[in-house]
């Protein structure tokens, strides 16, 4: 027997990954797994945002603290 992908290439219906919830719906579950795919891609850029965002507003601090130390 060879790989599982080409086993469920022949057996669609046998793959996990084309159900939707307990429906067999390969187009589903497709947009399913690139919805949840995006939001892991935009959650991603948010929290580098907001960790760029902080580390700025530290080193403004930190700033502020040197002139006001003068």
């Amino acid at each position: 027997m060879g790989e599982w992908s080409d086993y469920f290439e022949d057996f669609p219906e046998e793959n996990p990954a084309n159900y939707v919830g307990n429906r067999f719906d390969p187009q589903g579950a497709a947009a399913l797994h690139a919805q949840e795919a995006k939001v892991a891609r935009e959650s991603a850029e948010l929290r580098a945002t907001v960790k760029r965002m902080a580390e700025e507003g530290r080193l403004r601090a930190l700033e502020k603290q040197k002139q006001a130390a003068k």
